[in-house]
């Protein structure tokens, strides 16, 4: 087993970022277990958001792009360290808008809400400012597509 404080604490990194994992990966320690490191789910994603990360091990970059859940990465994943079982969603995953977001500092901006297409981001009016941009969580895929176009980083996943 990966122990990713360790390694942090030698490359002075005492407290390493969660890295996001491809879809259906199993728990954090179960899948440093089972991953070989082989980058075969890299190949086969058609987005090229699924990257080696700390240690070699495959996170998702939402810098790049979205997820279509296309479940390509799990088909050429041979250790099963990403399984998806029937009905079973992706990840925990949903968008979270941080303080750098542009309405929040009275500048018109929808660029997020623009690129959702379960349109689980909204704008609803507001006296007085730009309109403010809210998350539905029941609609919020996780898909990472509102990351990217952002032009202040403001938004980022998280489980």
């Amino acid at each position: 087993m990966v122990d990713a404080g360790r390694r942090g604490f030698f490359r002075g990194r005492p407290r390493p970022k969660a890295e996001i994992r491809p879809p259906w990966a199993l728990p954090e320690d179960e899948f440093t277990d089972r991953c070989t490191r082989c980058n075969d789910c890299l190949g086969a994603c058609p987005e090229h958001i699924v990257v080696a990360g700390d240690g070699g091990f495959p996170t998702v970059d939402f810098t790049r792009g979205a997820c279509t859940f296309c479940g390509a990465c799990v088909d050429a994943c041979e250790p099963l360290a990403l399984h998806r079982a029937e009905g079973q969603a992706p990840w925990s995953l949903k968008a979270v808008i941080g303080p750098a977001c542009l309405p929040k500092h009275g500048v018109e901006c929808r660029t997020c809400g623009d690129f959702c297409d379960a349109r689980a981001i909204r704008f609803p009016p507001r006296i007085g400012g730009s309109p403010l941009p809210e998350i539905d969580p029941e609609r919020c895929t996780g898909c990472g597509a509102c990351v990217a176009p952002c032009p202040v980083a403001a938004v980022t996943m998280r489980a």
